[in-house]
């Protein structure tokens, strides 16, 4: 009988929760308010002509490169991180090499990493969620073959110093080591500049978040130009969709929509911590469009009640580290107000049921 290989077998599954997601949609990290209306105008103008014939994204890989300042010999368009990640470790891991990550982290480390047969060692993130740099660097070996880093990290929104990175790519020349800047735009600082003098180096972006095209589902990986004439091996020349490829370039000119968009956001993000402080919920300080924060007993109850008040959020509480912890994403200022308004009657009705109970 036809089986799947062991690795694929033994897989831990990851179950989105994308049915009835009604409201306002705070449980996914996503733009609350979309893409700019360049990109939508550019919609509107596709003629049956680039859907009918493969992609091509060459012509605007060369844009982005130039956007980000980097050798285009060295950029890859992906469909969204996610295939950024996979290509990763498909290029560089075989049964039996290793895999560093600090949990908690974005799950589809793992979950890539461990198809291949390699063998993934987690790392407990330290007290408030800090990065270990010192507990990773004890763990390379020359069966490391990849270190997977999400800066900022995702769900806590926390990051790792610039400094911390670079030790640890001097000290595991022979590792791929992934730094996935997903949620740069809300954060700031990159390690993009360090591309060309460190060949063991991957960043990965994605233009879901800040840009609001997470339906498109486009991503960029960028390293040294002959690693990923590697990555390019495994990856299909037609990835990336016709549609997403004709309203990239929209979305990258509209710089002034993004950067608006960002500075509501982090606006939002401090006025949730700040709420956050007043009910006496601990939280993690986020440079993301997030935070995470600890509900406790009822965490599940609490859940529920936001999507009684039309707000969704993600329970967390399943992550190592993360007991009754809860993710909020950050809106813009009208969305803001309407999720602590539910917040303050969510914590009010969990607080009645605990006095009579």
């Amino acid at each position: 009988m036809l089986e799947a290989r062991a690795a694929v077998r033994g897989l831990k599954e990851y179950h989105p929760p994308l049915g009835g997601r009604v409201g306002l949609r705070l449980d996914f990290n996503e733009n609350t308010v979309g893409c700019s209306p360049r990109v939508l105008e550019r919609l509107r103008q596709l003629q049956f002509e680039p859907l009918a014939r493969y992609p091509e994204r060459e012509s605007v890989e060369r844009q982005i490169a130039a956007h980000l300042g980097v050798d285009g010999a060295g950029l890859l368009l992906t469909n969204g991180v996610d295939e950024a990640i996979h290509l990763v470790c498909e290029t560089y891991l075989e049964p039996g090499d290793q895999v560093l990550i600090v949990v908690p982290t974005f799950s589809m480390y793992e979950i890539y990493a461990a198809a291949t047969g390699a063998q993934v060692i987690t790392i407990p993130a330290g007290a408030e969620f800090r990065y270990p740099t010192d507990e990773v660097l004890a763990r390379i070996s020359s069966r490391v073959r990849l270190i997977a880093i999400a800066n900022p990290n995702n769900p806590t929104g926390a990051v790792v110093a610039r400094s911390d990175l670079l030790r640890i790519l001097r000290a595991a020349p022979d590792a791929a080591v992934l730094v996935d800047e997903a949620y740069f735009d809300f954060y700031g600082e990159s390690l993009l500049a360090e591309v060309e003098r460190s060949p063991n180096l991957f960043v990965a972006r994605t233009f879901s978040k800040a840009y609001g095209l997470a339906g498109l589902r486009i991503g960029v990986l960028v390293g040294s130009a002959a690693q990923m004439a590697m990555v390019r091996r495994v990856s299909s020349p037609y990835n990336v969709n016709a549609v997403a490829l004709a309203c990239l370039p929209e979305a990258l000119a509209d710089q002034e929509y993004v950067r608006q968009y960002v500075a509501q956001v982090r606006q939002g993000r401090e006025w949730l911590e700040q709420e956050l402080r007043s009910l006496r919920l601990h939280f993690w300080p986020s440079q993301a469009n997030f935070v995470l924060v600890r509900i406790g007993e009822g965490h599940d109850t609490f859940v529920s009640a936001l999507r009684e008040r039309g707000i969704l959020v993600r329970d967390r509480s399943r992550d190592p580290g993360c007991d009754g912890c809860v993710r909020i994403s950050v809106g813009l200022g009208g969305q803001t107000e309407q999720l602590i308004v539910a917040l303050r009657e969510a914590i009010l009705a969990r607080t009645q049921l605990w006095v009579q109970g």
